[in-house]
């Protein structure tokens, strides 16, 4: 006889929480559904579970005009293994993110994250809670040199003899193994790796976000491919060329570049929106820190203003290169502004009559034309008092070209918004200049010791960061955060101009071979601090001590001086199986109430998984309050309510109801009787009906 019974539900229950990563394969198809309806139905899968599915024979009718039809020639990327990581990239995992306080800093406080696990784990738990929330990903993955090591998603092999011989596992299970040259799907290993975590990565990307990934000429070609199909080709925005220095011991030619390829969500959002990128030139911004002291010192005194931005020039040694932008030196309302001409660049531009407010006679029109395409634009221009007439109408009069230029949502032509080589500002170049040991000499310098093999260089990515636009509240994500440059590059940018720029960084607890070239003073350090010897044990030291550093040197007076991360560590869920297959229950625990949460787990482990599965922000601020006996959690004050006690009352959860929370949640045999249980929703009904009532 079997040992097991069906349980006869009860006419109530609270909607559960389903407390797993978000089935991608499911999502695709409800997004079929909501392009073809007819095109899904319902079918029994393995296990005799009814599950919608897709009709392809009446989805084939509906794309007749453009299917390709079996061994049809058509262009497209593929390898050994792409199925399979597709597939890897859209199964759900039934994984949590578990805090750890003691290994972060302002826990409660701060805005940063930091996981620890699997990335591609990492990346399935963040579906709900940041997508399209990151403005920026930067990457820096294994090169597939033949030496790297690479994720293998195999998760059908899980011998010991593998493990052993690969000599890599963390505490998941999840494994890194070498990618050798020897090896038949050497790039398409790597390939498979790289497109399941950027087909999530994508996900996460607003729609003016961008991806930047370095690279080596080892698999660039198969990568800009490979970004191709995930991003689109259409959304390409550059191959950067980052050369590092040259060495004197190469056989034939001396290769010291990497490459960083810059992919877009939607490029068209940019279009669309008339999006540039900019950045100063050299002594650009000392001019604009000037101003902002003396419009500070003076208030609305313009000719104070302008005097104090003449006497600064004057008072510049020959060489500096603020001196090159020495023509801006007037002042209005909207800030520091030059005297430019008011003709079409190049020539044979628009001819029409602009008249002199004071002649009432149209001015003398420039010998190139007029600058502006359009009569219209013109007096646009003029409105925005971005036009100066001269004494009278002889001569053209001239606009003003502004140190920083004020968006006031005009709309230009092409040509309208050509920029002057004089300005101040300039777009990027695709090739830049950093040597490779100047990153190295400052993070062994912080360290103390050397304890990473070429780290990546936090003034460059903060350039990009800031280049990109990037603003306060904005978040950079990197899920190969190895040295942890990316965070330490979003904290001194921070630091220097006052922005409140967020990270996500997520590193694999890797374990750091003694044996392995530069790694015996990375273990000698982990172990004088009697850590673990990861690599991830690292990346959150390194984090710690730029933090303490930049703290302790000069920054900007207004910025909210944060330097935290909230260490998260990925971890299986913390509900039991029972959770997941309430339906069959073994006998023996009918006598008593089952619980569906694993032996162990706090409150704070609960917490975190409801936040993941509710896709709410991992940073927002969380309180603990002790109300009629219970601990109760207050998350982005009333954004959550939580509440994971035993025994919690009809009192209570009036109590709760009274701060009308947009979320609640309970454990599911938390309550002190049934009764309790069913009277919650009715009681959030009435006294705070737009509260949304789950348990787990």
């Amino acid at each position: 006889m079997s040992n097991k019974i069906e349980v006869n539900k009860r006419n109530y229950e609270m909607e559960k929480m389903k407390m797993h990563s978000p089935d991608m394969t499911q999502d695709n198809i409800d997004r079929i559904r909501d392009l073809f309806p007819g095109c899904v139905t319902e079918a029994r899968d393995e296990s005799g579970q009814v599950k919608l599915a897709v009709d392809f024979d009446q989805l084939k009718q509906e794309l007749s005009d453009s299917i390709v039809e079996g061994p049809q020639e058509r262009y497209h990327l593929n390898w050994p293994g792409k199925r399979e990581a597709l597939l890897t990239a859209n199964a759900p995992i039934a994984k949590t993110l578990r805090p750890c306080p003691e290994e972060s800093v302002d826990f409660d406080s701060t805005k940063n994250l930091f996981i620890e696990g699997d990335n591609l784990d990492a990346l399935k738990l963040l579906q709900e809670a940041y997508l399209s929330q990151v403005k920026m990903i930067y990457i820096d993955p294994p090169y597939n040199t033949g030496n790297d090591f690479i994720y293998d998603d195999d998760f059908a092999e899980n011998t010991e003899g593998f493990l052993k011989r690969s000599n890599q596992k963390d505490e998941e299970g999840n494994r890194l193994v070498a990618n050798k040259e020897s090896n038949g799907r050497f790039h398409s290993d790597w390939m498979s790796m790289m497109y399941s975590r950027l087909k999530l990565a994508r996900n996460c990307l607003r729609e003016d976000g961008v991806i930047f990934i370095s690279i080596d000429d080892a698999e660039f070609a198969n990568l800009k491919e490979l970004c191709g199909e995930v991003f689109g080709e259409n959304n390409f925005i550059a191959s950067l060329i980052w050369e590092k220095g040259r060495k004197n011991d190469a056989k034939l030619v001396s290769v010291g570049h990497e490459y960083i390829l810059v992919f877009a969500k939607n490029k068209a959002f940019f279009q669309e929106r008339k999006i540039k990128w900019r950045e100063a030139k050299a002594g650009a911004k000392e001019i604009l820190d000037e101003y902002l002291k003396l419009r500070k010192d003076f208030g609305s005194d313009n000719e104070a203003v302008e005097k104090g931005i003449r006497d600064f020039y004057a008072s510049l040694p020959k060489k500096h290169p603020s001196k090159k932008h020495s023509r801006y030196n007037k002042v209005d309302d909207k800030g520091v502004w030059r005297d430019d001409n008011m003709s079409w660049p190049g020539g044979d531009g628009p001819t029409y009559d602009v008249i002199h407010p004071e002649t009432n006679v149209p001015c003398t029109v420039p010998e190139g034309g007029w600058r502006y395409s359009t009569i219209e634009k013109m007096n646009e221009m003029i409105r925005l008092g971005k036009v100066v007439f001269r004494k009278d109408h002889i001569e053209p009069p001239i606009r003003k070209t502004y140190l920083v230029e004020v968006d006031e949502g005009q709309e230009c032509s092409g040509m309208d918004e050509e920029e002057s080589d004089d300005l101040p500002i300039q777009v990027a170049g695709s090739y830049f200049y950093r040597s490779a040991l100047q990153a190295s000499n400052e993070l062994n310098q912080l360290f103390g010791a050397k304890v990473f093999n070429n780290p990546k260089d936090k003034e460059v990515l903060a350039r990009w960061i800031e280049y990109i636009g990037t603003s306060d509240g904005d978040i950079v994500m990197d899920f190969f955060a190895g040295s942890g440059t990316t965070g330490h590059a979003v904290l001194e940018l921070n630091a220097k101009e006052n922005k409140a720029i967020r990270y996500v960084l997520v590193q694999l607890p890797e374990v750091i071979n003694p044996k392995a070239k530069g790694a015996k003073s990375a273990v000698a350090f982990l172990e004088k601090l009697n850590r673990s010897c990861v690599v991830s044990e690292l990346t959150k030291e390194r984090l710690r001590r730029a933090g303490k550093k930049i703290l302790e040197g000069e920054y900007h007076d207004a910025w909210n001086k944060d330097v935290g991360f909230r260490v998260l560590k990925i971890d299986s869920s913390n509900m039991a199986d029972v959770y997941y297959t309430p339906d069959v229950i073994a006998q023996g625990d009918l006598l008593t109430r089952v619980d569906n949460i694993k032996h162990g787990r706090t409150p704070e482990d609960l917490l975190f998984q409801v936040l993941l599965d509710w896709g709410v922000d991992l940073s927002l601020p969380i309180r603990r309050e002790t109300i009629q006996g219970k601990s109760v959690f207050f998350v982005d004050e009333n954004a959550l309510i939580a509440c994971f006690d035993q025994g919690v009352s009809e009192e209570l959860v009036k109590d709760l109801a009274k701060y009308k929370p947009l979320r609640v949640v309970f454990r599911d045999n938390g309550f002190a009787s049934d009764a309790v249980k069913i009277n919650v929703e009715q009681i959030f009904r009435q006294m705070s009906p737009g509260t949304e009532v789950k348990a787990i």
